[in-house]
């Protein structure tokens, strides 16, 4: 079973990330509303430049692969086109940031470039996503806003192979699909199995979270045929909307807060119990096949530690906080009280395609959380845990 590949990028929480197209550099926000890049060096990343633009924390970076754009979100309620240019006085190639008009009265929560890289969705706390286009007029990014049905703040987004159709999770407990098609943009999109006729802000498709939880996050398959959303009432629903048909895969653990497709059929989700796990199915169910992480390994790290439910703290530390908050005892000068049995020590902010090894199938992704921690995990070792975390299927 091949080891994750762990780094430690900081000692503050990685609240997003975002890896350029060959992989040797990621682009950070370190709960702060600066963007730092990093770059490997041999089996290091090293802190390589810090964009200033924002005046407020940065939620969500994006980094367009052929472009090589980035793209920046934050809660000024304003977004950012980075774009590398020669400075004038040095020559030297430098990160120069354009102004997004989004046209938002709350923080920016979401950003995500189009699969064209011609157009971005920025999701919003203004119940509204704006779709922003270049309008090489007047030389900057517009943006046409998605607003009804929403009733609440839009976590995240995902577009579908299309370029045209985007998927958005809110906290009003709704996942949705909405056509986001600009006739000066986009050519006339093919019929798709969520509908022919598309012009801007058509809903094709609306799904309730199965408890009323808020919807963290929402992925299109790699095929755009299946979508999935992870809710805070610890659940991950798959939709068909063939069918239509929903799966509800109901989780004893926390909530998933990110997920991404590994494949057509199987996808990793991660969140409040700090590990990445992976479910996988088809039209006839799905089910909960394990995690990436090596539970067996990472508890022999604390001794008398008892191999359970991953993303718990071990025996001794649970009695140490039962005390605590009964007793208001704070004995226990053990460091292994307090460590989890997984890789993650804290929750995982974000979960990102890695490496692929074919159209459409990933072989590695990349998470960070709030730990500080940036951690590269290979997709096919889940199959060496398979039932170890016991089955859910629906």
């Amino acid at each position: 079973m091949s080891a994750p590949e762990v780094y430690s990028i900081a000692k503050t929480p990685v609240t997003c990330h975002a890896f350029n197209a060959d992989r040797s550099q990621v682009a950070v926000s370190l709960n702060d509303n600066n963007v730092q890049i990093y770059s490997k060096q041999g089996k290091e990343w090293i802190l390589s430049e810090t964009l200033s633009e924002h005046d407020k924390l940065i939620t969500s970076i994006d980094w367009a692969p052929n472009s090589n754009r980035i793209v920046t979100a934050s809660q000024d309620r304003n977004a950012y086109v980075w774009s590398l240019s020669p400075d004038p006085l040095t020559g030297k190639l430098v990160w120069k940031p354009t102004l997004v008009l989004l046209r938002i009265n709350r923080a920016a929560t979401f950003v995500r470039w189009s699969p064209n890289e011609d157009k971005f969705a920025v999701a919003s706390g203004a119940r509204a996503i704006a779709i922003c286009s270049f309008d090489a007029e007047n030389n900057w990014w517009v943006a046409r806003q998605l607003k009804k049905p929403i009733r609440s703040t839009v976590l995240s987004v995902d577009w579908h192979p299309n370029n045209v159709l985007l998927a958005a999770g809110s906290a009003d407990m709704k996942a949705r699909v909405f056509s986001a098609y600009i006739k000066d943009v986009d050519k006339r999109p093919s019929p798709t199995i969520w509908g022919e006729k598309l012009p801007f802000n058509t809903i094709c498709g609306e799904y309730s979270s199965p408890a009323g939880g808020w919807v963290h996050a929402v992925g299109f398959s790699p095929s755009g045929d299946v979508l999935a959303f992870a809710s805070h009432d610890s659940s991950i629903s798959i939709v068909y909307p063939g069918g239509p048909m929903v799966y509800n895969i109901r989780i004893s653990s926390l909530p998933y807060v990110t997920l991404t497709w590994t494949s057509e059929d199987a996808l990793v989700a991660a969140g409040h119990d700090c590990q990445p796990v992976v479910f996988s199915g088809s039209e006839q169910g799905w089910a909960l096949i394990g995690t990436l992480d090596d539970t067996t390994a990472s508890s022999a790290k604390a001794p008398g530690a008892r191999t359970g439910t991953v993303g718990r703290l071990n025996s001794t530390a649970f009695n140490t906080f039962r005390n605590a908050d009964t007793r208001g005892h704070t004995g226990g000068d053990n460091a292994s009280d307090t460590e989890l049995l997984t890789v993650h020590q804290n929750t995982i902010t974000s979960v990102r395609p890695y490496a692929y090894s074919g159209e459409g199938v990933m072989d590695r992704v990349s998470t960070t959380g709030v730990d500080g921690k940036l951690v590269i995990w290979d997709v096919n070792a889940v199959s060496a845990l398979t039932g170890k975390m016991g089955g859910l299927r629906v």
